[in-house]
């Protein structure tokens, strides 16, 4: 590539930012609407901070973590922005997806926002979304989606998140909905266990149709559809009656979601294979979980 994009990955550092903080505000809403005991939760927030081999800066972030509220059990809501040169191993896996010039220019930079959150009532459902964008001197892309992973189903609240996506992507062309839904089924299934970890949303990596303000278009609606497709389900179910049984379910469910994401996920690999904060990449994991 001619440039280095200087201005098209400042313009989507800062949508990522502010993405995120629209989502913490909304999250922190729905801890004081909830009548429940208890405190209301707050996120508690870290700047994290990435090297280079030669100690040099690599890019960094926030991470940000509700634990104990009335509503979240424990979200996570990370921004970051990294950069440097990718090692050998990632070297190859960027070549083997078709990057082109990783051997002779390994330089990279990646920014994005992640978010897990795992909820307080089994009723209401986990939930991840993510929207990314990676540069090289020789491609760049855009990535992400959202899904949902109820514990307990409730087909209106499938219908519901399905239908808010579609009505934010179908502006951009009515093909886009049914192509990403597909691809979130296919990536978000757990091939050791035979079924998908959740009820499915939108999901695209290594997009790009060389119009970047297009395609970054695309990726804020994506963005934009998370609050109005996931937080309706919330104010809907959070104060639902549960039990034992309905805890039981829940944390026999979180089992699989931490399956998939220590095995399978390609943003946890990626986070940890190029020296991002640790704890940062493992903020999805839940905080209780159950095999049997």
């Amino acid at each position: 590539m001619s440039d280095d994009f200087e201005a098209e990955k400042s313009k989507a550092s800062a949508w990522f930012r502010t993405l995120r903080d629209e989502i913490v505000a909304a999250f922190e809403g729905l801890e004081d609407s909830h009548t429940g005991g208890g405190e209301a939760g707050r996120f508690e927030v870290t700047e994290t901070k990435r090297h280079s081999d030669d100690g040099s800066d690599a890019g960094g972030g926030l991470m940000s973590v509700m634990r104990g509220g009335r509503v979240f059990e424990k979200v996570g809501v990370n921004v970051s922005t990294v950069y440097g040169q990718l090692g050998e191993a990632a070297q190859k896996a960027m070549a083997a997806r078709g990057v082109p010039g990783m051997d002779s220019d390994p330089r990279f930079w990646a920014s994005g926002i992640s978010l897990v959150a795992h909820m307080q009532n089994p009723h209401a459902p986990a939930v991840h979304m993510n929207t990314r964008m990676f540069w090289t001197p020789h491609a760049w892309w855009f990535g992400g989606g959202s899904d949902l992973n109820p514990c307990i189903e409730y087909d209106e609240d499938t219908a519901h998140f399905h239908a808010t996506q579609k009505a934010h992507l179908d502006p951009h062309g009515e093909a886009h909905y049914p192509r990403l839904k597909a691809w979130a089924d296919e990536y978000f299934y757990v091939p050791h266990r035979g079924r998908a970890r959740g009820v499915g949303g939108i999901f695209m990596d290594d997009y790009c149709t060389g119009d970047w303000e297009a395609d970054f278009q695309l990726t804020q609606d994506i963005g934009k559809a998370f609050l109005p497709a996931y937080v309706p389900l919330v104010e809907k179910r959070k104060e639902a009656p549960w039990d034992a049984a309905d805890k039981d379910v829940q944390l026999i469910h979180r089992g699989l979601y931490a399956e998939y994401n220590l095995v399978y996920d390609r943003g946890t690999k990626f986070g940890l294979a190029t020296g991002h904060d640790a704890n940062a990449v493992l903020m999805s994991l839940p905080p209780l979980a159950k095999w049997v």
